[in-house]
């Protein structure tokens, strides 16, 4: 877990310092790497590590649950967004990008470990990959197609957009019907160790769209805790769990290391898909960073505590 916090603060810091001494070339370095990420190293992650997971054998009725969640969660976001709020569309789709679209990959899976222990590691990663993967490129870009601005102004010019500027959901769908042979274990090993990368890659993006100037010359780092941001916080890390605990106390009792992950912070993939589609960027930046920011001190006050 603390190697999880010290390449998070190193990674942002190398960012917001890059932005600062180095301005537009820092954030076209930021782009290129979203560039990369998207087309490159996402889709390679995702083939060869869903190809050779095996969905049967009780994932849980809990997964099913998430997926009820997040669909109740991205409801609220929108309601507050549009009628309390008042945001414009793009910011209206960030608030609920950065409210379905969850790390708990880097954050969960660690903190998950820290609190239950290793026997919570399974269901972590069960949660991670068939629940927070899978929203991602399937609702994430779905957000962005509908609400960008970069997207077209008619349907089918959305639905073409999210087709065409989302290779991570083809490589998903390859994946689950490619034949093991199509997956080797020394790709599989490759892939999800590459995905060590993204961590490092996201953070300094975040740090990088932090400290892009504003209109006024003032630097936003660190970024205004707005309402919208305070709205993320809360769905994020209290309606969600208690969400999670409430439908379960309906149907059937989760593990714990759900109701862990359900709590985390928003992910990195938000900004991403900001950038794709022409959503609020400030916002989802802000978003991750304060919700990253609320997760990792929650963490280490835990694992002290416990």
């Amino acid at each position: 877990m603390a190697l999880v916090v010290l390449a998070i603060i190193a990674a942002t810091a190398v960012g917001v310092a890059a932005e600062r001494r180095h301005g537009a070339a820092a954030v076209a370095l930021a782009h290129r790497l979203i560039t990369i990420m998207v087309w490159g190293l996402l889709p390679f992650i995702a083939f060869f590590v869903i190809a050779r997971l095996h969905l049967g054998g009780g994932v849980g009725i809990g997964l099913v649950l998430g997926y009820a969640g997040h669909a109740i969660l991205g409801t609220l976001a929108y309601l507050i967004g549009t009628r309390v709020l008042h945001l414009s569309r793009p910011s209206t789709g960030t608030l609920v990008l950065n409210t379905v679209l969850v790390n708990t990959g880097f954050l969960g899976i660690p903190l998950t470990a820290t609190l239950l222990g290793h026997d919570a590691l399974a269901p972590a990663v069960a949660w991670d990959t068939l629940v927070s993967l899978v929203m991602t490129f399937t609702v994430g870009f779905a957000v962005g197609a509908a609400f960008g601005t970069k997207a077209g102004e008619r349907p089918r010019d959305r639905v073409r957009a999210f087709l065409t500027r989302n290779p991570v959901l083809w490589a998903l769908v390859a994946a689950l019907v490619a034949p093991d042979a199509l997956a080797p274990d020394a790709l599989v090993e490759i892939a999800k160790n590459s995905t060590y990368a993204l961590l490092p890659i996201g953070f300094f993006v975040l740090g990088v769209h932090l400290t892009v100037e504003r209109e006024g010359g003032a630097l936003a780092f660190p970024p205004p805790l707005t309402r919208p941001v305070l709205v993320v916080m809360v769905l994020r890390h209290a309606a969600a769990p208690a969400l999670l605990v409430g439908l379960s106390a309906l149907t059937v009792d989760v593990p714990d290391a759900y109701i862990v992950e359900a709590g985390m912070a928003s992910a990195i993939n938000s900004l991403i898909v900001s950038h794709l589609y022409g959503l609020d960027v400030r916002l989802a930046a802000s978003a991750v960073a304060w919700t990253s920011a609320f997760a990792v001190t929650a963490a280490v006050v835990l694992s002290l505590v416990l």
